[in-house]
């Protein structure tokens, strides 16, 4: 058993490597549907101690999402240039997909920090982003009536934007705690006219916090990741996203030392309104939860640790938000743990 206990050990700091961060923009509520937090980038070890060295995490990222009514207008009313004091008519449907590889590098140091472990990293992303709009919208200004209809289409493979992340991490037996900050450095590929982008359009804070519990003697695993997102005024259409609340978790158990399963989800919910936006869309508030399985699995790679982890995520109750399916599949590799689990936490000695 004890074997077992310090592999277990050893997995989470592999999987732990691979928390990663992205938000591109894909139709997803906040301005047309799109928010910089992406749901579901936390699941289960979010908090779990890793190991001093460098680390890469790599995550192939699909999406599939649709919409109809304001999130369809609020992207046709951008790209179309309508006045946001327009009196719109809505009757529209909007679908779009992503297909995406993010990088994020990070480096955990050896010293302890305020008592705790700290890493930082970076992350970006490429990829293609497809997006259509089929309807007919129709603005009123005065006597001027201006409509249109059809099908709208774009697409676009090109880069995101860049997230820097900063993380401290406790160790307490079972019981394991982060905090960390991030945020949004708008560099990616975007043009408020277009309607596929592969970045947001603006800078954008979070922060949050997050809890493992994990017993190695049982198998038994439970995360969950909690922030805040604070948004700045896009310069390019003068809207400003509200706050953001969102929240992310897993729970799982290893069938062996090297595999566990389990379920993942989410819950996320703007906070406060809106601003810019065209008045027939109100505060344009935007929620979304999300669940569904997931996978990992630790092995070797020379004198270092892998981990390869699969997880889907079904989207529901959403309001002002497209929504739809997604799937992460995550590739990490990391320095690896001691054979040995430590006497006290690694992140103490």
């Amino acid at each position: 058993m004890g074997t077992t206990k310090s592999s277990i050990r050893r997995t989470c700091c592999a999987a732990a490597a691979a928390a990663v961060l992205l938000s591109p923009e894909v139709s997803r509520a906040d301005e047309g549907g799109v928010s910089f937090w992406l749901p579901g980038q936390y699941a289960s070890l979010a908090a779990a101690p890793q190991v001093p060295g460098w680390a890469m995490g790599v995550v192939y990222y699909h999406s599939t999402v649709n919409a109809s009514g304001n999130v369809a207008a609020a992207r046709e009313i951008t790209i179309g240039r309508f006045s946001p004091n327009a009196n719109v008519n809505l009757n529209l449907s909007l679908s779009g997909q992503a297909d995406l590889v993010v990088l994020s590098p990070t480096y955990t140091f050896a010293t302890p920090v305020l008592g705790g472990q700290l890493s930082v990293g970076v992350a970006s992303w490429f990829g293609k982003s497809s997006a259509s709009i089929a309807g007919t919208l129709t603005a009123v200004v005065g006597p001027i009536v201006a409509t249109r209809s059809g099908v709208l289409e774009d697409s676009l493979t090109s880069y995101g934007d860049v997230v820097p992340t900063a993380s401290l991490r406790w160790n307490q037996g079972v019981n394991n705690y982060m905090v960390y900050v991030t945020g949004d450095i708008p560099v990616g590929d975007y043009t408020p006219t277009r309607l596929a982008n592969l970045g947001i359009g603006h800078g954008a804070v979070d922060a949050g916090g997050a809890y493992t519990y994990l017993n190695p003697a049982t198998g038994n695993e439970f995360s969950a990741t909690a922030g805040l997102t604070y948004n700045f005024k896009n310069p390019g259409t003068q809207y400003r996203n509200g706050v953001d609340f969102h929240f992310d978790w897993g729970a799982a158990h290893f069938v062996s030392k090297q595999v566990f399963i389990g379920l993942a989800g989410y819950a996320y919910q703007q906070v406060t309104d809106d601003s810019g936006q065209n008045p027939i869309l109100g505060g344009f508030r935007s929620r979304v939860f999300g669940l569904g399985p997931q996978i990992g699995y630790i092995f070797p790679v020379g004198d270092m640790q892998g981990f390869l982890g699969l997880r889907g995520y079904g989207d529901f109750g959403a309001e002002n938000r497209a929504s739809g399916w997604s799937t992460w599949l995550t590739f990490a590799i990391s320095p690896a743990a001691p054979e040995t689990a430590p006497k006290r936490p690694l992140i103490h000695k």
